[in-house]
């Protein structure tokens, strides 16, 4: 039910309509001020949502090591959801008149987003044994493209309708969809939080804990060291979330900027990636308990390929609901067998957080590489379309690492009969 309650941040602000509203208030012509120097708005708009990645993936590993050392799981995943729900809402304040507020928002919104995201992830192996894993993420990512599919619906029709409810227009509609996505997100979150396991608290935030924390942390990277298997899926990881991560995240752009899209078109676009992504993580998971967690990865990331390429020759708004199409079928897949294999490749350990928080770190330096890479390059050639070809190279990389797990797997196999 957390899927559920946060999910609408993931697709609503940072996917839809957040991109979508910064780019109309923006504009393309209008330099964006922040931070001392001016800016075209894409660009700072990409460095500030990697800057926020590149942060939590920092803070992340200390954060989850304290969480271990005290047994407080709850108090941190709360904290870091109330930071992102009360962002989020903030946003109702963001107008023409105030872009760096935006900016602002937007990196703390992100903040709370993903740092809640270390602590959730680590209640996978507590809460259900191996042979579940694999479905419970499915459904758990599943439940979480339902509920903010459902909700971009209703912000859909408030943004297309703003005079039946009330609101002058379109952009007060945006706004008040901000405020309505925090409310959600708090709302829900915080009783499917209390519904999880009770923290099996050990020491409270008694004196030297910063010094036990990295004491903490330290003994597990030490540990980590010796896992060849689960070393070499972070590897590979990290370059197929590098393109995903990053597609996921400039899509709307993409389809506003490049191919000059309007907004509802982009929004029914996300839509059905969302209703699609549903099918495609129960078909993967599926897929996965018939070969290996592996291979059905292995064919996610090798169809991502294929759509950055095809992405490239994109230029009608019909061949882009195709590209939709095919993005929610592997993205709900790769998402949710990505989070339960790193889960089961773990050792018997309780320093679950502490584990999940090197695989976050991995996702998010993957997502502040991506953005920074695409910032960079369309700085550099004007031209955001270029972008899809340079994340085929990211997906490819990772193609390669996961085909090494791969044979190393059957390698221990082997050895093993």
């Amino acid at each position: 039910m957390y899927d559920w309650a946060n999910s609408v941040y993931s697709l609503a602000i940072s996917t839809v309509l957040l991109p979508i509203y910064y780019e109309e208030v923006t504009n393309s012509d209008m330099k964006v001020h922040f931070l001392g120097a001016d800016w075209k708005n894409t660009v700072i708009y990409s460095y500030v949502i990697a800057a926020s990645y590149l942060t939590i993936s920092l803070l992340s590993p200390y954060f989850a090591a304290m969480a271990d050392r005290t047994g407080r799981r709850k108090i941190f995943m709360n904290s870091f959801m109330i930071l992102g729900g009360v962002s989020t809402m903030l946003m109702y304040f963001f107008t023409a008149q105030n872009p760096g507020f935006g900016l602002v928002l937007a990196y703390f919104a992100s903040l709370g987003f993903t740092g809640s995201f270390v602590f959730y992830n680590s209640y996978l192996p507590i809460i259900a044994p191996k042979n579940m894993q694999d479905r419970l993420s499915a459904r758990g990512f599943s439940l979480g493209y339902l509920g903010s599919a459902l909700l971009l619906i209703f912000c859909l029709a408030l943004i297309q309708m703003p005079q039946f409810f009330g609101l002058p227009d379109a952009s007060s509609a945006t706004r008040v969809s901000f405020l309505i996505t925090g409310v959600w997100w708090l709302g829900f979150g915080l009783p499917a939080i209390a519904k999880l396991p009770k923290d099996q608290v050990k020491d409270y935030f008694e004196g030297k804990l910063f010094f036990k924390s990295w004491r903490e942390l330290l003994l597990v990277w030490k540990a980590f060291k010796t896992q060849k298997e689960l070393r070499m899926f972070l590897s590979g990881f990290f370059w197929y979330s590098t393109g995903m991560q990053t597609i996921v995240l400039l899509a709307a752009l993409f389809g506003s900027k490049v191919l000059g899209m309007e907004s509802t078109e982009l929004i029914v676009t996300i839509l059905l990636i969302q209703f699609v992504a549903i099918l495609g993580a129960t078909i993967f998971s599926r897929i996965s308990e018939r070969t290996s967690n592996v291979l059905a990865i292995s064919i996610g990331v090798g169809i991502w390929m294929l759509i950055c390429a095809a992405a490239y020759f994109v230029t009608t708004s019909y061949q882009f609901y195709g590209i939709a199409a095919s993005v929610g079928m592997v993205l709900g897949a790769v998402q949710s067998l990505s989070r339960s294999t790193y889960s089961k490749l773990l050792p018997e350990t309780e320093d679950h957080s502490t584990y999940f928080s090197f695989y976050d770190v991995v996702e998010k330096m993957a997502t502040t590489i991506g953005m920074f890479s695409i910032g960079v390059l369309e700085a550099i050639t004007g031209d955001l379309r270029n972008s899809a070809l340079a994340l085929t190279l990211f997906f490819a990389i990772g193609l390669v690492r996961m085909f090494k797990l791969h044979l190393i797997q059957q390698k221990t196999s082997i050895e093993s009969i």
